[in-house]
């Protein structure tokens, strides 16, 4: 419900104010009516938490949740503004259901779904902002719901293959450089130690291995230290977008890796494409809006010159061809598309396809690092037990 201040005058000819609480401004005028008073004005009552909203972010599986729940209470005939203040009383998440509350006060002051929306941009992305609003201008809006329920469900899928990708290996790299910094920083020193008073006699692999544990147990902090400090400066320095655009542009170089970043990417683009286009976005800004959420600065700006050159007058397939930002059999899938006159279908068949070579690349990363990480701490431990059995076996063989 939403809160109205009024301005009225009764059948005395006396005017008074107040409040009431009504689902939308015609209901309260409709009310006030009914008490046989004569209406001046109504306004609907800005709502203090209203303001507070704007930072407001939603997780994808929590957008898509709500999505999934509007695209439901619509197929099933309900108004807009009973399905969003359905939604808003249902979600546990106090932020949201405020956030449709006030989406909820926006279209009962008069504006589209779309603009309400556009109030809180960092909840609801262009993606999703485009969408409705083609939508809007259909009448499909339960449909285009579905479908937005749909790809942001494959969105958050896709997100966690991504990580997955990403952070397997690194937690294989951490726990793998926390066993060597313990092994010599502790365990090391201590086992040696009965060697160091004769140095000359030692190993090659014992006095090497006795100089790196000094290093750790002398630098180790330091060294942690300073790799924090570069971590930090680095994500400082790619906040301006030259040198981020340059970083990028390195990035799509190096072998494999780069085959996944593009990957990646292009399977984002072409699902968002296919969403876009079935939802009734002109391609054109479907191809500027697919273009925004690819997270590489150097396929952006490839595929911003593409929509650029199809704003001109070119093919889509000529112009995504020429920007080389897409995998050659996607490009073939989406010409076919144009001949045949079925683009939104082709997408669609080659957003699936770049899912699925992406969950077979990620697959591929993840077994290669997993031996990788268990050879290299083999090796090193290897390294560790060689260095210091080589001085035992010598000193037994100068007793015997």
């Amino acid at each position: 419900m939403m809160r109205f201040r009024y301005l009225v005058q009764d059948p005395q000819g006396a005017r008074r104010r107040g409040t009431l609480e009504a689902g939308d401004a015609r209901q309260a005028r409709q009310l006030l009516r009914e008490q046989g008073l004569l209406i001046i004005a109504v306004r609907a009552v800005r709502l203090q938490w209203n303001s507070r909203l704007r930072p407001v972010r939603l997780g994808a599986t929590q957008l898509a949740i709500i999505t999934r729940q509007l695209a439901t209470l619509l197929r099933a005939s309900m108004p807009l503004s009973d399905a969003l203040l359905a939604v808003a009383s249902q979600s546990e998440d106090r932020q949201a259901s405020k956030l449709m509350g006030a989406v909820n006060e926006q279209i009962a002051q008069g504006r589209t779904l779309a603009d309400a929306l556009g109030h809180y941009p960092q909840a609801f992305p262009a993606v999703y902002r485009a969408t409705v609003a083609a939508a809007e201008r259909s009448g499909h809006l339960s449909s285009v719901f579905e479908r937005l329920a749909d790809h942001g469900e494959r969105e958050q899928s896709l997100r966690q293959k991504v990580q997955l990708a990403m952070v397997y290996p690194l937690i294989l790299f951490l726990v793998s450089l926390l066993v060597v910094g313990f092994l010599l920083g502790y365990v090391v020193p201590d086992v040696v130690q009965a060697f160091a008073r004769d140095q000359a006699q030692l190993p090659y692999a014992t006095l090497l291995l006795i100089a790196l544990s000094e290093f750790t147990g002398h630098f180790g902090l330091l060294i942690i230290m300073t790799v924090l400090c570069c971590v930090v400066a680095v994500r400082w320095a790619l906040r301006k977008p030259a040198r981020r655009r340059r970083w990028d542009a390195l990035a799509l170089r190096i072998p494999l890796w780069g085959e996944f970043i593009r990957a990646s990417n292009a399977a984002r683009f072409v699902a968002t494409l296919a969403t876009l286009g079935r939802s009734g976005v002109p391609l054109v800004e479907a191809m500027r809006i697919g273009a925004v959420v690819t997270s590489n600065l150097a396929l952006r700006e490839r595929l911003i010159r593409a929509a650029e050159e199809l704003a001109e007058g070119s093919s889509l397939a000529s112009s995504l061809t020429r920007c080389a930002a897409l995998p050659p059999l996607t490009l073939h899938m989406i010409a076919s598309g144009e001949r045949a006159g079925e683009v939104n279908t082709m997408l669609e068949r080659a957003a699936d396809l770049q899912e699925k070579q992406l969950s077979s690349r990620i697959s591929l990363l993840v077994s290669l690092c997993e031996p990788a990480m268990l050879l290299l701490m083999g090796a090193i431990v290897l390294f560790i037990v060689l260095a210091i059995l080589l001085p035992i076996l010598n000193l037994n063989q100068l007793v015997t």
